[in-house]
């Protein structure tokens, strides 16, 4: 039996845990089953599923299964639920929701058979591989989602094969978002550094005026300061005249929907993130360590590289680590000051959840970028000083 105290532990212990569970957890593992479900065609479409199921794949269904699909259809557009289906379908291959469509219109007019109208219609109802398409969306499960993330999908035969050159925007993206959060991580480090530093060796009250400043841009929201940037980078804003005032330059400069803007604007609102980690490291560190060196004869630049810059490498992985994490899931920053070449994928997977209301691609790409940073972040806790337990060096 368990002790009173350690009853007492898990008591205290059970709330933290049910917090993990709630706000991590189980969002986690929904979508992961968002990113794979398959659903829509079964539950939307059940009769026309049962008769895609019994079909060989071979030459095309039977008339019952044409009639099946065009009557479906027309009950759930009358429910409003035809949606899901349309889009699931036009996700697979782009124009089959505008043919599906075409079809359940001109069906009240057919006289004879439903599948020699719709082959009439439009030539594609007579291509085995549209049958094939929806067969192969009938569920439960779908690789479907995570393929395209990466610029894949699957071939008529069923083969995982490239997408469309026109269509490959995925990886394109995560390199761009993982390219854009390395370079704000380094340079909120580099300028972190010395800023903490500073606050680590003045006096107690200039300190806590230092911190106090700091932490002010935490008092006003992302929007707010992403909004400011917006006005001050304008080609009218403050800069560009003080520019042009001083003959700097000859006219304003572009510098709103840039690259350097979303750099910019990303370092300001993630720097205190960087400096706050590291000046706490520094707080601890004992000058003897460096006295001690000097009295060896080692010279200041010999003992902040072999003394002081190893004891301060957990902070500096702890505030490059929170800068990371929160950098790759930026969306409002880049998509204000940004360029159309300079948004991230949390840009995307807003509009997929939001606009096109594609759950399963905004899904899988939020469970791949959560999987390429916790295996970026591994990488750095094996390589990097600082990141783990007794790594530091001296």
């Amino acid at each position: 039996m368990m002790s009173r105290r350690n009853l007492l532990a898990a008591a205290l212990i059970a709330p933290l845990l049910l917090l993990v569970l709630v706000s991590f957890i189980v969002p986690l593992g929904a979508t992961l089953y968002r990113a794979v479900d398959d659903a829509e065609i079964p539950t939307i479409l059940p009769q026309t599923t049962a008769l895609l199921k019994q079909w060989d794949g071979k030459g095309l269904p039977s008339e019952q299964t044409y009639q099946s699909l065009i009557a479906e259809l027309r009950e759930a557009q009358e429910q409003q639920k035809a949606g899901p289906v349309l889009n699931r379908l036009n996700f697979e291959e782009t124009g089959l929701r505008s043919m599906l469509l075409q079809g359940l219109r001109a069906s009240s007019r057919f006289t004879g058979s439903t599948k020699e109208g719709l082959i009439a219609l439009n030539p594609r109802w007579a291509d085995p591989h549209f049958w094939g398409l929806v067969k192969r969306s009938t569920g439960p499960w779908t690789p479907l989602y995570f393929l395209r993330s990466v610029d894949l999908k699957l071939g008529p035969d069923g083969a995982v094969v490239p997408t469309a050159e026109e269509e490959a925007v995925f990886v394109k993206l995560f390199v761009r978002t993982f390219e854009i959060s390395l370079v704000v991580t380094l340079i909120c480090a580099v300028l972190a550094y010395p800023v903490a530093y500073t606050l680590s060796i003045l006096p107690q009250v200039w300190t806590n005026i230092g911190i106090m400043l700091v932490l002010i841009p935490f008092w006003t929201s992302i929007l707010v300061r992403t909004t400011a940037w917006f006005i001050i980078l304008q080609r009218e804003g403050p800069i560009n005249a003080l520019l042009v005032s001083l003959h700097l330059v000859d006219q304003p400069v572009t510098m709103i929907f840039t690259r350097f803007a979303v750099y910019l604007a990303m370092v300001h609102v993630l720097l205190p993130f960087a400096i706050l980690p590291l000046y706490s490291v520094m707080k601890g560190i004992k000058p003897d360590y460096m006295r001690a060196a000097a009295s060896l004869g080692a010279p200041g630049w010999r003992r902040f590289l072999r003394i002081y810059l190893p004891l301060t490498m957990p902070g500096v992985a702890a505030g490059a680590l929170m800068v990371f994490m929160l950098s790759v899931g930026f969306y409002i920053t880049p998509a204000l000051v940004g360029g159309s070449g300079d948004q991230m994928i949390s840009y995307f997977i807003a509009f997929f959840t939001n606009t096109s209301v594609n759950w399963g691609i905004a899904a899988a790409l939020a469970a791949l970028l959560m999987g390429m940073t916790g295996i970026l972040v591994a990488i750095a806790w094996l390589l990097v000083p600082g990141f783990r337990a007794g790594g530091v060096r001296v």
